[in-house]
This record gives C-alpha cells, sequence and structure tokens, in this order.
C-alpha cells in the first residue's frame, strides 16, 4: 500500500494504531462520536503498511503538528518563516496551504448538531432556493432528515433546486450562515464553492425512506422527467436488483434476514424481480420463504417499504467494500 495512496483517514488509522492502545485511547476523548466511528472503521480495515510508509506518514504527522503548533503560538508569517528554516520554502508552502484548509471552519458546520425538527422549524418557511442551499452543506443522512418532513410541494422544490445547483459566491453563502446563525441563536472562503449537484442529491435520496422516495420521484418525473432519470441513474433502488447478475444476488442473499426477504416479495408485483431472486435462493431457503409468503397477511405497506430499504442498505454496503458491483446505466467497464 502506497502512502500517496492513503486518504487521510487511513493516514490517522496508522497513526492511532503506531500509538498503542492506551495513548489512542487518549485521543478518542476529544472526538466527537461521528469521527470516533469513522476512525474506528479505519482501523479495522487498514492493511498491512511497511515500515517506508509508515515512516513517512509519521514524518507527514509530526510536520502538521508542528505547523499548527507555530500558527498558533506565532500567527502565520512566523509559522512561514520557522517551517521554511526547518523545511524549506516548497515544503513551508505546502504544509501552510494544507493546515490553513483543515482549520478553515466549513459553512454551516452549527447546524450539523441541530435537531432535525429544530432544523424544520426554522426553514419549512425559508425559500427553496434558501433550504437546499444549506441542506446542501449538511450531512446527506441529515438532509434526507429534514426534506422528509417538509411541505409536499416544497420537498419537490428543494430537491429540484439542490440538484440544479452547481455553484454559490461566498458573499451569498456569508448572508445565508449569518441569518441562520441569528435565526438558531437560541439552540468562511475564496472563489466560488461546489456544493449539491446529482451525485449529492442522489446520496440524500438513498437516506431516505421509500415513501418519500417515490412521492418525490413520481412528481419530479411530471415536472423534470429528464432530471429525475439522472438521479435515479446515480442511485440504487430495490427494483434494480434486476440488473445484479447471479452471483452478486446470490452474495446480497446471504447477508439478508429471511423476514425482509419475506416482506419485500410480498410487497412487489414484479414477477420477473421475484423469479430473478428465487433462482439465485438454495431449494430449501426458496421453499421457506415461498411458505412464510402464503400464511404472511395484512402486511402494512410501511413494513413492506422499510424491508425493501433493509435490503437495499446491505446492497449498497456490499458494494461500498467491494463484494459486489452495481451497473449503473452501462457506465461501467467491468473485466471478469
Amino acid at each position: 500500500m502506497a502512502n500517496q495512496a492513503l486518504t487521510p483517514e487511513q493516514k490517522a488509522a496508522a497513526v492511532v494504531v503506531f500509538l498503542g492502545a492506551d495513548q489512542a485511547s487518549q485521543i478518542y476523548k476529544y472526538l466527537d462520536e461521528t469521527d470516533i466511528e469513522q476512525l474506528t472503521v479505519e482501523v479495522a480495515k487498514l492493511g498491512r503498511l511497511s515500515a517506508d510508509d509508515m515512516q513517512d506518514i509519521l514524518d507527514e504527522y509530526y510536520k502538521m503538528c508542528l505547523t499548527q503548533k507555530v500558527m498558533t503560538d506565532g500567527g502565520l508569517e512566523y509559522a512561514r518563516a520557522v517551517l521554511e528554516k526547518a523545511f524549506g520554502e516548497a515544503t513551508a508552502t505546502a504544509l501552510l496551504q494544507k493546515m490553513s484548509k483543515s482549520l478553515q471552519s466549513k459553512s454551516f458546520d452549527f447546524l450539523r448538531k441541530i435537531e432535525v425538527k429544530d432544523l424544520v422549524t426554522i426553514l419549512q418557511y425559508e425559500r427553496s432556493q434558501v433550504i437546499a442551499l444549506i441542506l446542501a452543506y449538511l450531512e446527506s443522512d441529515q438532509s434526507a432528515a429534514v426534506i422528509e418532513f417538509l411541505p409536499r410541494e416544497k420537498r419537490i422544490d428543494v430537491v429540484e433546486s439542490i440538484a440544479k445547483m452547481e455553484s454559490v459566491s461566498p458573499e451569498a453563502i456569508k448572508i445565508v450562515e449569518a441569518e441562520m446563525k441569528k435565526k438558531f441563536s437560541g439552540f468562511l472562503t475564496t472563489g466560488h464553492t461546489v456544493v449539491g449537484g446529482i451525485d449529492y442529491v442522489a446520496e440524500v435520496m438513498n437516506n431516505m425512506n421509500r415513501g418519500n422516495e417515490k412521492l418525490i420521484f413520481d412528481e419530479m418525473g411530471r415536472s423534470d422527467a429528464e432530471l429525475a432519470d439522472a438521479i435515479r441513474k446515480k442511485m440504487f433502488v430495490f427494483e434494480d436488483i434486476s440488473l445484479l447478475d447471479n452471483r452478486a444476488i446470490q452474495r446480497f442473499l446471504r447477508d439478508c434476514e429471511a423476514k425482509d426477504l419475506v416482506y419485500a416479495l410480498k410487497g412487489t408485483s414484479d414477477t420477473t424481480l421475484s423469479s430473478l431472486i428465487f433462482a439465485n435462493m438454495s431449494s430449501r431457503m426458496a421453499d421457506s420463504i415461498r411458505s412464510d409468503l402464503e400464511i404472511t397477511t395484512n402486511v402494512r405497506l410501511k413494513d413492506v417499504e422499510e424491508a425493501q430499504q433493509r435490503i437495499v442498505n446491505v446492497i449498497r454496503h456490499l458494494e461500498e467494500e467491494g463484494e459486489l458491483i452495481i451497473s449503473r446505466g452501462g457506465k461501467d467497464e467491468v473485466i471478469a
């Protein structure tokens, strides 16, 4: 594993492993739950590192720590003088650029810890474009939750606004951010910042329940079918199981709960999809599922949608882990 191919998260995990459990536990005390979870996952996934790679990572970590200290102690010019003397002009410039970027606060960061119901209370009265701008800076699951609680008409407008968003001037961001800070008081960049877009809104939709997902796509399909199709191509929904090859279907079936399969199949009218799923089960499993389908009655639509969503989440997780491949609109080339 070459050092230059490692992500910042993987490098952080390598430092934690090097420090050992006792010292690493001291670092964890200063992290929030999201960072702890992400770091722990990276530590668990970290493979073998050569002695040279580990030395490079530790050297980079030391330089970044030194850069932050001298910037904090004496300001930018003092830091530049110290770093140039220690590492040379080119390295000093690179270190200062990287540190300045990491220290820079992200717009609307103060909203990430606010409860969804409180976000909705304030944001529901804002213009759709303003809501879209704010949600484009939040985590996708948080944005999805906010959209689900918005009035029906506004949901469509907000999703469309996020998808069509390309760049926003820093002045506009500062104005909106300042206004939001006032409104949420009870509870910053050069150039244009790229936010939102189809990739982001697809991720938001992936975090939404099936009912709201269907509603938004039905409405958007009438007002902007081309945009709805572009977003769908970036997503994976239960009906897209038919796009998977037999090996991929067999793989995800191993990780699905039998009850979820029963409920999910109970709610689908696509006989081709059902047949495809049954064809990739063992005969014993297929007989068991068919038997359960016969005796399972009066299933709520909500339970069906939740079961289908859990199955989709299993498939998406396996794709992230590289255990199966989802073909999206023929864009991915696969070598057997």
